[in-house]
């Protein structure tokens, strides 16, 4: 005998009552942050070409914000995951996909986006630039490659009955090809002895459409924190590489230098040696290594 709720009804005759049209719900997007790391030529060959770590944007063909610069994406469609409106995305900006993609965090403030009600999930894409090509799609007027900065201008700490309230205040800058783009977010974390949590708020922003701006922060402070704790930054690399190019990526990254004998025993098990060596450079060959699989 099937069972039957308060109201006396079987689940089938429940579902054929139900309208979900009788509940306001939401529209959800997948908007990804695509990192990369590209490297600049300097006219002294003997120099090692100098690493920058870019993120993709796209200017915004139509309302809202329309000429504002955005992350890449989308409605997610009826008949695809979020996961999978993010992958269509990503292939459909750079006509790459197979790469690493994780899941970021669920967006969900009220007012997001002045046409509806809009929710993003949000993930991390990380590229080797050698394997894409840009193009911009049917409602974004231009694609480009935005090299980033990223760097605590402030810290402060209130103390509370029991735990406290840390704010750490970041100046996030985006270039390419004389355009600048500034926002300064807050990273709010309180602490209290059964809780712990984690806010981004945005104070000030010149150029970004949506709270991207956060959504960008948020991102960096987790390639950041995996970067030192996990082998995440291998997904930048091509399939081989010198240590001391690995080595700029890390660095890059973490904006700051890495002393080269402590990173190399830092990275020894995520490597092996090849039995390669760079060619036509202006400097004495550099063994080339590839990830260790089998460490993972």
């Amino acid at each position: 005998m099937d069972m039957v709720d308060r109201e006396g009804l079987t689940e089938r005759e429940f579902l054929e009552k139900y309208r979900a049209g009788n509940y306001e719900r939401p529209s959800v997007a997948a908007d990804t942050v695509i990192f990369t790391v590209t490297h600049t030529e300097t006219d002294n060959y003997r120099k090692l070409p100098e690493k920058e770590l870019r993120i993709l944007l796209i200017r915004r063909g139509g309302h809202p914000f329309l000429g504002k610069w955005a992350l890449p994406g989308g409605f997610v469609r009826p008949e695809e995951t979020a996961e999978q409106a993010a992958a269509r995305e990503l292939y459909e900006e750079t006509g790459v996909n197979d790469v690493y993609l994780e899941q970021l965090y669920t967006f969900t403030d009220v007012g997001r986006d002045p046409r509806t009600w809009v929710m993003s999930c949000s993930y991390i894409a990380l590229i080797d630039s050698s394997r894409f090509s840009l193009q911009a799609g049917d409602d974004a007027e231009a694609a480009a490659w935005f090299q980033v900065s990223y760097r605590l201008l402030r810290e402060q700490k209130e103390l509370l009955d029991e735990g406290y309230i840390q704010t750490f205040s970041y100046e996030l800058k985006l270039s390419a090809e004389g355009k600048e783009l500034t926002a300064v977010i807050d990273r709010i974390v309180t602490a209290k002895p059964t809780s712990r949590s984690t806010q981004y708020a945005i104070t000030s922003n010149d150029g970004l459409a949506f709270d991207h701006a956060k959504i960008i922060a948020c991102a960096l402070d987790r390639l950041r924190r995996q970067t030192n704790d996990t082998d995440l930054a291998l997904h930048l690399m091509p399939k081989q590489f010198t240590l001391t190019e690995l080595q700029q990526v890390y660095e890059v990254i973490l904006d700051k230098e890495l002393l080269k004998a402590a990173f190399r025993r830092k990275v020894a098990d995520l490597v092996v040696e090849t039995d390669h060596y760079t060619e036509n450079v202006g400097h004495r060959p550099s063994r080339l290594y590839r990830r260790n699989w089998e460490s993972l």
